[in-house]
């Protein structure tokens, strides 16, 4: 082995100095050739180059994988998963007569690290019921991934103060945690439920669709409040259950 001591190293021509295939230049103990700076791109277009620590290697960018969870049950992160961005939403409150509807679910996301964890127990808030005029509506549940996130559910119509729309629930846990919209107050009808980041309560009924609410209360945005029923003896609709979303990275 030949051993060259020199102060610098340029090109013959251009500014260019080309290991060839097969060969290689070891610095110390890190060798250099022709794939020593960046990979090979042959088989790896449209894929993002990060470093594992030891070197760098491609992969696909952004999420891998998105799983929803609209009941209770447990979260395996699959094969090579190293990260997970997670979002979690209460169940919403239950509404009640003349306008007064329910809260939301409170809202929390955040990136969790998925070294070294194999499950995660998950919680799924759901909606609290709503009742007639001029009852405490129920409040919805909490939802929770694990010890890491959380958001309780929103409060029914009536329960926080009389013929008050009820108030939100609240996050905790990640990069982010706030409130769900607070519902409706008294009124004549068509009170809409709380809303939240994944969107809006069913819709509310005219006198002449009394159970309109009640009817139509699983069409709405999850973890919204409950809309209201008319007048005294239609009953408001029940709160829309959580909603725990998991994005996986590799």
């Amino acid at each position: 082995m030949s051993t060259i001591f020199v102060n610098s190293i340029k090109a013959s021509t251009g500014n260019t100095v080309t290991i060839p295939n097969g060969h290689a230049l070891q610095i110390g103990t890190k060798v250099l050739d022709q794939n020593a700076i960046l990979p090979t791109t042959t088989g790896n277009e449209g894929k993002l180059i990060y470093s594992d620590g030891t070197s760098f290697i491609y992969s696909d960018y952004g999420a891998s994988n998105m799983i929803t969870f609209t009941a209770n049950g447990t979260y395996t992160p699959s094969p090579s998963t190293r990260l997970a961005y997670v979002r979690v939403v209460g169940g919403g409150g239950g509404g009640t007569s003349y306008s007064e509807t329910g809260g939301s679910g409170g809202y929390a996301e955040g990136y969790i690290s998925m070294d070294g964890v194999s499950s995660v127990s998950i919680t799924v808030g759901g909606g609290g019921n709503g009742t007639t005029y001029s009852g405490a509506s129920a409040q919805g549940g909490t939802t929770s991934f694990g010890s890491y996130l959380s958001a309780t559910g929103g409060n029914g119509a009536n329960s926080n103060h009389r013929h008050c729309g009820g108030t939100g629930g609240l996050g905790s846990g990640g990069m982010l945690a706030i409130y769900g919209g607070g519902g409706c107050g008294h009124g004549r009808y068509n009170g809409k439920g709380g809303t939240n980041y994944f969107g809006g309560g069913g819709p509310g009924g005219h006198p002449n669709g009394g159970r309109y609410a009640n009817n139509n209360q699983e069409i709405a945005a999850p973890g919204a409040g409950g809309a209201c029923g008319w007048a005294g003896s239609h009953g408001g609709a029940k709160g829309k259950g959580g909603l725990v979303v998991v994005m996986e990275y590799m």
